[in-house]
C-alpha cells in the first residue's frame, strides 16, 4: 500500500511535523510505502496561473479549470504539478498534515489543491463525488487547532467542527471522490506542556492503528440526483 504525506507547515520542529514524522514511522513500520510532500521545504509554489501550462488552448483567456484538461492531455503540466499529480495516482491514502488557518489550511496547502487536483482526471464535469476521479482512493487530515475542545461543537462559540472543516473534507477530498476518514485534530496545542502533547501523540498514534475501522464521513451520491443535478426526492 502507498502514502502520501501532504505536509504544510512553516516551523520543521513544530508539533504538526512531529505527528507528520509518526505518520512515517507507522506506516513504514506497517509495510507501506510512504512519500512526503513536505510544501515549504519544497518552496512548492501556490499561486495558480497561466504559467502552469507548456501548452494553452486559448492563449488570449485563461479558464484555469479547462486549460488544466488540456495540458493534461497533452502532458502539457508545469513540471512540479504533474510531480504532484503521479504521486496522487501512485497513493492509496492521502494524509494531509496541517495547522488550521482561519478556518481553513494554509495558503500553500490550499494552492496545492488548486493546482494539483487538475480538471480532466480529479474531476470533470459529473465526475464527482462517488464519481470522481479520485474514487478508490482514501484521505485523511491530520490538524491542529490553537481552540480548546470545549470551543467547537453545539452551541460552542466557534460552531461545530464537521461544518469548520466542511469545505475542506466535502469541497475539496469528497468533491474529487476520496473516501474520507474521520480527522483527527489536536486542540490547544500552542498552550500546552510536553505531558499533554504527549497524551495528544499517543491518542494520533491510536486513530492511526484504528484507521481500517474507522467509518468514512458521509458524501453526496449522484445517484440521488438528476442529470441536472436536482435531487431526486425534494427535501420534505
Amino acid at each position: 500500500m502507498n502514502l502520501l504525506i501532504v505536509h504544510a507547515h512553516n516551523e520543521p520542529q513544530s508539533f504538526v511535523a512531529s505527528m507528520k514524522d509518526l505518520t512515517v514511522k507507522h506506516f513504514e513500520q506497517a509495510g507501506w510505502q510512504v512519500q512526503v510532500s513536505d510544501l515549504h521545504a519544497m518552496g512548492f509554489n501556490p499561486v495558480a496561473s497561466a504559467a502552469d501550462f507548456g501548452s494553452r488552448q486559448k492563449p488570449d483567456y485563461l479558464t484555469y479549470a479547462l486549460e488544466q484538461r488540456h495540458a493534461y492531455q497533452n502532458q502539457a503540466l508545469a513540471p512540479d504539478i504533474a510531480a504532484e499529480v503521479e504521486k496522487v495516482k501512485w497513493a492509496d491514502l492521502i494524509i494531509f498534515s496541517f495547522p488550521v488557518y482561519w478556518y481553513s489550511m494554509p495558503a500553500i496547502l490550499k494552492g496545492w489543491v488548486d493546482r494539483v487536483f487538475i480538471s480532466g482526471y480529479c474531476y470533470g464535469g459529473t465526475r464527482i463525488y462517488d464519481r470522481g476521479g479520485l474514487k478508490g482512493k482514501r484521505a485523511m487530515l491530520a490538524t491542529s487547532l490553537g481552540g480548546q475542545p470545549h470551543m467547537f461543537g453545539p452551541g460552542a462559540v466557534h460552531g461545530e467542527l464537521e461544518t469548520l472543516l466542511k469545505p475542506i473534507q466535502q469541497g475539496m477530498l469528497g468533491y474529487v471522490g476520496l473516501t474520507v476518514l474521520p480527522p483527527f485534530v489536536a486542540y490547544h496545542v500552542p498552550y500546552l506542556k510536553a505531558p499533554e502533547r504527549e497524551q495528544i501523540m499517543q491518542a494520533y498514534q491510536q486513530h492511526l492503528h484504528q484507521l481500517d475501522s474507522l467509518t468514512p464521513l458521509t458524501m453526496p451520491s449522484l445517484n440521488d440526483y438528476d442529470a441536472t443535478m436536482h435531487p431526486l426526492q425534494p427535501a420534505s
